[in-house]
């Protein structure tokens, strides 16, 4: 084994600078999840809802893979900077220290408007309303329900959305808007049997 090597694995086993070292990881896993995840939905998302020539959509899941990978890196690396420095200020870790760390990292990093960084944070939105109302139920601000509340919930949700959708769709965020519109409006569409059951729209002819 190259001497190199052994002399980082010995400084990896060796515990020392591990905060530092914690924070090029979180940088490099970061990056890794943010591709693995990114990556397949474009490519979905990309061929099943986009135009344009078989190079502009690769170059767009490519430029969405990209922005995925390095912004959630770039997010991790600077909330465990942050939360490292204050834990070092402090002598201890401190809950607030997660918020205030999150906060503005996430200002930075993603508070700049794109599709990626939309869609993130929607989705962490719908996990946190979620997760605050089970915490409000665990520290019991509220009594836990006697019956399964989870139907209660997919209802009101689709109930909604297909409201929204109907009748305010502007409102609604283009993918999901896009995806609804495949199945509710396109559905109520077809001329032959092409594009009724193989095709969805007719194919073009040139």
């Amino acid at each position: 084994m190259p001497a190199p090597v052994v002399a980082v694995n010995a400084l990896l086993a060796s515990g020392q600078y591990k905060p530092l070292l914690a924070i090029l990881k979180g940088f490099r896993n970061g990056a890794v999840y943010g591709a693995k995840i990114r990556a397949p939905h474009s490519l979905v998302m990309t061929f099943l809802f986009r135009s344009g020539s078989l190079y502009e959509k690769f170059r767009a899941i490519l430029e969405a893979t990209f922005t995925h990978s390095k912004n959630l890196a770039s997010f991790v690396f600077g909330y465990k900077t942050i939360t490292t420095l204050l834990r070092w200020l402090q002598s201890e870790q401190l809950q607030y220290h997660s918020f205030i760390a999150a906060f503005v990292t996430g200002y930075f990093v993603f508070g700049k408007y794109n599709k990626v960084n939309e869609q993130i944070n929607l989705y962490l939105l719908s996990r946190i309303l979620y997760g605050l109302a089970k915490l409000a139920v665990k520290r019991r601000y509220i009594p836990e329900p006697q019956f399964s509340t989870f139907p209660w919930f997919a209802a009101i949700v689709w109930g909604i959305v297909l409201w929204l959708f109907e009748y305010e769709r502007d409102t609604l965020q283009g993918s999901l808007r896009s995806s609804m519109t495949y199945l509710y409006d396109d559905s109520n569409v077809w001329h032959d049997i092409t594009d009724f059951l193989i095709y969805n729209k007719p194919p073009i002819k040139n």
